[in-house]
């Protein structure tokens, strides 16, 4: 599996280090999904590289499951990494921005929790982070793109604006770098929002961010 994506309209390539991906950022999916976005903080875990889809890469639907999702996201590369930024050094950080889908089986997920244990097997699987190439911009480029979109087989199923994240994109940065140490080529999934669901083999995805270069289309096919 491939741990680097292309570079729009660039010969260049972005090499993946760590993925980071943050649950519950937006209220509206927060209580699509039974949770008080009031009383509940984002939090985040980790997808490894072999989770990451490459552009042009068809999604493998897992033998295991029999209920996958697609979760929209707008996700932030990093170009300086560190420890415990100020908020001022999160904006520094950005790199760049692309859009991805965190692939989620919902099943599998749902019978780890009932069960009291970890659910990385439903979200960490082989293929499960498919990702646009990353456009090059800064945390004020970012600034001037717009919504988030999701078409499966030409219909909107996922639409939102990522400013309406619980944790800004700056907050955020700052946030996951207390815990860990940020480095260059970590990707962060900035949350989903609303609007989840299911797909099956012979689906088309195409998610996009307005204002933006980066585009994805991801065709579901058998395992």
């Amino acid at each position: 599996m491939a741990c680097f994506l292309p570079v729009v309209n660039s010969t260049e390539i972005f090499s993946v280090e760590k993925i980071i991906c943050i649950g519950r950022n937006y209220a509206d999916h927060a209580r699509e999904m039974g949770h008080n976005p009031d009383r509940e903080a984002p939090f985040f875990f980790f997808k490894p590289q072999s989770a990451l889809l490459p552009p042009g890469e068809p999604f493998k639907y897992p033998w295991f499951s029999k209920d996958v999702h697609h979760e929209l996201e707008l996700v932030i590369a990093i170009g300086e990494g560190g420890y415990q930024l100020t908020l001022a050094q999160a904006k520094a950080a950005v790199s760049g921005f692309a859009v991805g889908l965190d692939m989620t089986c919902r099943d599998v997920q749902q019978q780890a929790k009932q069960q009291g244990r970890p659910w990385e097997l439903a979200k960490g699987f082989d293929g499960s982070a498919p990702c646009s190439a990353i456009q090059r911009g800064s945390y004020e480029d970012l600034q001037q793109t717009g919504e988030l979109q999701l078409l499966r087989n030409g219909s909107i199923v996922q639409q939102g604006d990522w400013r309406q994240m619980i944790w800004p994109v700056a907050e955020l940065i700052a946030e996951v770098s207390r815990y860990i140490r940020l480095q260059p080529g970590d990707l962060i999934f900035t949350g989903t929002p609303a609007g989840v669901g299911p797909v099956t083999p012979g689906d088309q995805l195409q998610a996009s961010l307005a204002g933006s270069l980066v585009t994805l289309n991801v065709d579901i096919v058998e395992p």
